[in-house]
């Protein structure tokens, strides 16, 4: 079942998850190549819905379908970091200036709240997963409060980069206090009201988030994941 939808899920969208769940892990690592056989094989299910799942993870950038031969799953390296995050940097800015320009209630902001606890929680805890996820969820929230449709059809068509290449990074960092501050402080600023604030704090955010990415990628011997 899909999460909180109540609809069963298809066989493509069965097969899409399985496939993310086996490149994020690992399993299928960057810049290796898989017959649609193969992988139809290893997930119990027939070609065509493998192939149609192949189709929209090529779209999120995460493989590339190449006829006659299979697909092959795309690395993602610290320079095509460095551009995602310039894009996300922009819009997700600019989503933080347009929550704030709509004037939300208290409860319409209480997830970006909840994310924000979570993401306190799991410090305290040292269970930087855990913070993955909230973190994750925040961002989610924060570009769905701005109310356009091509941002959030962007912003998630990265998303799964940024994950994978997180996922590798992520306890390589230190402690990420400074991120749930500047969650904290964005989340006021749409509260106040101001937008050009709240703009301005998630830039700085997503800037200083973004080169601490690029930086362990280039630095620590991952040249691509």
């Amino acid at each position: 079942m899909t999460q909180g939808s109540g609809k069963p899920q298809s066989n493509v969208q069965r097969a899409a998850r399985a496939l993310r769940a086996l490149i994020f892990s690992g399993e299928l690592p960057p810049g290796s190549d898989h017959l649609e056989t193969e992988l139809a094989e290893h997930l119990g299910m027939s070609r065509t819905p493998v192939r149609e799942a192949a189709l929209v993870l090529e779209g999120q950038g995460l493989l590339e379908v190449r006829p006659r031969k299979g697909v092959r799953i795309v690395p993602v390296s610290a320079a095509d970091m460095r551009e995602v995050y310039d894009v996300l940097t922009a819009l997700e800015s600019l989503a933080a200036e347009r929550a704030a320009q709509i004037g939300y209630s208290g409860p319409e902001l209480r997830p970006l709240a909840d994310a924000i606890a979570r993401m306190d929680a799991a410090i305290t805890a040292r269970n930087l997963e855990v913070w993955a996820q909230a973190d994750e969820d925040f961002h989610r929230e924060l570009v769905r409060l701005a109310r356009n449709s091509r941002i959030t059809q962007i912003t998630d068509q990265m998303g799964d980069q940024v994950r994978r290449a997180r996922n590798v990074t992520l306890h390589l960092r230190p402690l990420p206090a400074q991120s749930n501050a500047d969650h904290r402080a964005v989340l006021e600023a749409i509260r106040a009201g101001e937008a050009e604030k709240a703009g301005a704090i998630h830039r700085r955010h997503r800037e200083r988030s973004g080169k601490m990415l690029v930086d362990l990628l280039s630095h620590s011997g991952l040249r691509r994941v």
